[in-house]
């Protein structure tokens, strides 16, 4: 079963819901958070070592991403961030997105196990490096929607962690919850608009505790028919 992970700090209640659901927690870091966290990101627009190490020390996440790898002159850069991360952590992801660097990449660094990420192609971007060339590594899928990282897992057949907050996003700006595909909403069929009327002062949260059930629930039954 992918392990999936609601990666979003700052908000409690979203948080509470998630793990009662069965969601492990992740942050991009540093930041506020009331939960031990699985995992640990960082902002890749703006990477800050020294902060981010100084983050994983803290938290001790089990997995935790570095540098994107977006070139190839940067794996000497990239897996001395893996090292040093390896001292915290037990899994390191690192994100290849240049063609033909994976097969230059260590299974293990630093006792910690690799881990290889890949970023689920959106509007706001993705990786362009073909998915065969994760073949044989464990891969967690990062970002995109739910059933966008159900798609890629069934494609991959070795992704092993996903995380997202798209859940968080729609039911705080529209008060949407995710669907498998059934929703009535003629315009997405994937997410459903819950009437705010009958949850008046809750009815974001609402919309949220759907998603993270139904989310989970969907994987459960993605995993029956791949083991099938």
């Amino acid at each position: 079963m992918v392990q999936l992970i609601y990666c979003a700090g700052k908000n409690k209640r979203f948080s509470d819901i998630a793990l009662a659901a069965g969601f492990q927690l992740g942050a991009q870091v540093p930041c506020t958070v009331y939960h031990d966290l699985w995992f640990c990101d960082q902002n890749w627009k703006r990477p800050n070592r020294a902060m981010y190490m100084t983050a994983l020390k803290q938290y001790r996440p089990h997995m935790a991403s570095v540098l994107d790898l977006e070139r190839e002159d940067q794996l000497p850069e990239v897996l001395a961030w893996a090292e040093e991360a390896a001292k915290y952590v037990e899994h390191v992801m690192i994100i290849p997105k240049a063609h033909g660097i994976i097969q230059r990449l260590p299974r293990r660094i630093g006792g910690a196990a690799i881990i290889l990420g890949y970023s689920v192609p959106t509007q706001h971007g993705g990786t362009s490096v073909w998915p065969g060339e994760f073949e044989g590594w464990p891969v967690h899928l990062l970002g995109g929607s739910p059933h966008a990282q159900m798609r890629h897992a069934a494609r991959f057949r070795n992704a092993v962690s996903a995380d997202g907050n798209m859940a968080n996003k729609m039911a705080t700006t529209w008060c949407a919850y995710w669907m498998p595909g059934t929703a009535t909403n003629p315009k997405d069929r994937y997410w459903q608009k819950l009437e705010r009327a009958a949850w008046p002062s809750d009815a974001p949260a609402e919309a949220f505790r759907r998603s993270c059930e139904n989310i989970m629930q969907a994987w459960h039954l993605a995993h029956q028919r791949i083991e099938e």
